[in-house]
């Protein structure tokens, strides 16, 4: 059955679902929400219109960490987004949230702040950002001491999320020396090749990035 995934490559969550389906080269349509009739195509099925959004025949699955879940049981391959263990899956499923919802928000915060008319509440902003940052990153920095990945040895949904949220995290508040843990995974992130490809095709679009994107990765 074919999958269409709209979606845009800047977008963190768009990359959060392209990293899954790049691991396994799971086919499908990319539907770039630049291209004309895709915000429409998009609403027809799923009136909320946020993106990304994935199409699996007749169904609309929505939202990064369902979506990922959908290809690990509908689309399978080598590489296994949750394991099979239900207490190991449920520490993939925390750091998952932990990335999307303590580090990911927090960058976002900053950034609808300087997309404000008149952003005159950004140095707050960025402060206050900050200030969520550095706690979730020394949470994270004691919680995944000793891994290869988020979770452990295996890459996993976690990862997913992990690699666009701190790849974004560390332009708006760089990830300070005090954390050698989280900045060596953030660079084996890097590495990764579903993510590389990732961040190669946004880097024409980091002039959108209303905070100014820095000169490095």
């Amino acid at each position: 059955m074919s999958l269409t995934l709209f979606a845009h490559p800047f977008s963190s969550y768009s990359q959060k679902v392209l990293i899954a389906l790049w691991e396994n080269d799971t086919s499908f349509t990319y539907r770039h929400m630049e291209e004309p009739g895709a915000g429409e195509e998009l609403r027809a099925h799923w009136p909320i219109g946020k993106f990304p959004l994935l199409v699996d025949g007749d169904q609309a699955i929505a939202e990064t960490s369902i979506i990922v879940e959908h290809l690990d049981l509908h689309h399978r391959g080598p590489v296994r987004f949750l394991p099979d263990d239900p207490v190991a899956a449920l520490e993939v499923r925390l750091l998952d949230r932990v990335f999307d919802s303590y580090v990911m928000n927090a960058v976002q915060g900053a950034v609808n702040e300087s997309l404000r008319e008149k952003p005159d509440r950004l140095d707050e902003a960025k402060r206050v950002a900050g200030a969520a940052l550095d706690r979730a990153y020394g949470w994270i920095e004691a919680r995944i001491a000793g891994r290869c990945w988020a979770a452990g040895d295996a890459f996993s949904l976690a990862d997913c999320a992990a690699a666009p949220a701190l790849f974004y995290a560390d332009w708006v508040h760089p990830i300070a020396q005090a954390y050698p843990v989280l900045r060596a995974y953030r660079a084996r992130l890097l590495q990764r090749p579903s993510f590389a490809r990732a961040v190669e095709e946004a880097h024409k679009y980091r002039h959108y990035f209303p905070l100014g994107a820095p000169d490095r990765d």
